[in-house]
């Protein structure tokens, strides 16, 4: 039988997971590419052997998404896999577009095929779009799990960037281990948080093994949801957060509808300083598409660590990366904080960035005057620095759930803030988490 050829389309994360659970061992099936987006400088890399199994001895190359029409042709490829996400429908439907005229079909891979099935209770926090709040509520599930006498293992969405063999299973157990694996800003925003809690994260590239070691040191795991993609595992238990100053993205972007259909329980953040209006549309779709949903909501509370004064300084603020760019939001806490404070200025970075930075304002015309924390590689660590200490403020706003100035040398002084859910109203949402628990025997 002729093996069916199939490129993956990803961003280094959901397409290796779906190449690991659908392809990897499939004889009938040759995956000759992934191509890759999003995330910058992953391309031109090749998916080791080491993980893509005995059918591919020389690993699979991945190439940019830009070479997609080519590769199809090139590669006499009959399937084209779309796996990335935080993505609009429009956009998924215009890749569609570019491989069904390039003759081959195209495919989207779903939960029953590529979630895995732990030993364990799972509970997942994902979320409608990035920067909806998804982080702040895996914080507060995990105090809750905390307070209640467990000790959940944190399984995070993947973020390889470096060495993928490498990077193939990475258990994380204090801040130290931040350094010695040599994470970026971008992983240690979402690691540092549950470290400083004591608990274990687990991340890397082949989650099949990841969860298989997980599962053997907990009663309980937290899929902490990256980006709006829909979880890895099989969860008891999905809480999908949405946001309100976004009002109708729950439903025009991939895959965050899925979340929303799919949803157990949905927070509706945010709902401190959002529009009554926006807040009351997001309800409306959630009701509409997901009627049996429990809906929570919950305020999003910034916090101002350190002792400077904000009012009347000139300050650069310095935003969650990710947030901003594929997120499409502006700007971010950070702001918010400087003028709730009564800084006198925030000061544009954009005419000062340097490197790597400058090209990614070009690539997102949509941010505002803040400088993104973006960390994938060294290099931009170092245009991170330079573009910092060409900024001429007073103090830097540091808006990241990380250490800033454990990464780069800040010679100004660094206020850091930092955003967290708190819930507001009714139904609750720890009297429904306790039930949850309750129901699989893990507390009385």
């Amino acid at each position: 039988m002729e093996q069916k050829r199939v490129i993956i389309m990803g961003a280094a994360g959901r397409d290796f997971h779906n190449f690991n659970m659908v392809f990897r061992n499939d004889p009938a099936v040759q995956v000759v590419a992934f191509t890759a987006t999003q995330i910058p400088g992953i391309e031109r890399r090749r998916y080791p052997a080491e993980l893509a199994g005995p059918n591919y001895p020389e690993g699979i190359p991945i190439e940019p998404e830009d070479r997609l029409t080519s590769l199809i042709v090139e590669e006499h490829v009959g399937e084209v896999v779309f796996a990335y996400s935080d993505v609009s429908h429009d956009f998924v439907m215009h890749q569609a577009s570019r491989v069904l005229a390039a003759g081959a079909d195209f495919c989207l891979l779903g939960p029953d095929q590529t979630m895995i099935e732990a030993s364990v209770p799972v509970i997942a926090v994902l979320a409608v779009r990035t920067g909806a709040g998804k982080s702040p509520a895996s914080r507060l599930l995990a105090d809750l799990l905390i307070l209640e006498g467990l000790k959940p293992a944190i399984i995070r969405h993947p973020m390889p960037y470096g060495d993928l063999a490498a990077q193939r299973v990475q258990r994380f157990a204090s801040i130290e281990d931040l350094d010695t694996l040599n994470t970026t800003i971008e992983e240690r925003e979402e690691y540092e948080p549950h470290l400083r809690r004591g608990l274990v994260v687990w991340a890397g590239v082949d989650y099949p093994e990841i969860v298989a070691q997980a599962e053997k040191e907990t009663s309980i795991i937290l899929w902490d949801g990256g980006n709006n993609d829909f979880s890895f595992l099989r969860a008891d238990l999905e809480i999908v957060v949405v946001d309100p100053f976004r009002p109708g993205h729950e439903l025009l972007y991939h895959p965050g509808e899925v979340n929303l259909r799919r949803a157990q329980v949905v927070v509706v953040n945010k709902v401190n300083t959002a529009p009554a209006d926006n807040i009351e549309q997001v309800i409306a779709n959630i009701r509409r598409v997901n009627p049996d949903a429990v809906v929570v909501k919950a305020d999003s509370v910034i916090t101002i660590a350190g002792s400077e004064e904000i009012r009347g300084k000139r300050v650069l603020v310095i935003e969650d990366g990710p947030t901003l760019t594929h997120g499409g939001m502006a700007t971010g806490a950070g702001v918010e904080a400087a003028r709730q404070r009564g800084a006198q200025e925030i000061v544009d970075p954009r005419p000062f960035a340097k490197g790597t930075l400058a090209e990614t304002y070009n690539r997102y015309p949509h941010l505002g005057p803040i400088l993104p924390a973006l960390g994938y590689y060294p290099e931009q660590l170092r245009d991170l620095e330079a573009t910092v200490a060409a900024v001429p403020a007073d103090l830097v706003i540091s808006a990241t759930p990380f250490s800033l100035d454990k990464l780069i040398h800040v010679a100004k002084p660094v206020v850091r803030v930092s955003y967290e859910m708190v819930e507001t109203g009714e139904p609750h949402l720890p009297d429904f988490v306790r039930a949850f628990l309750r129901g699989r025997g893990l507390i009385r």
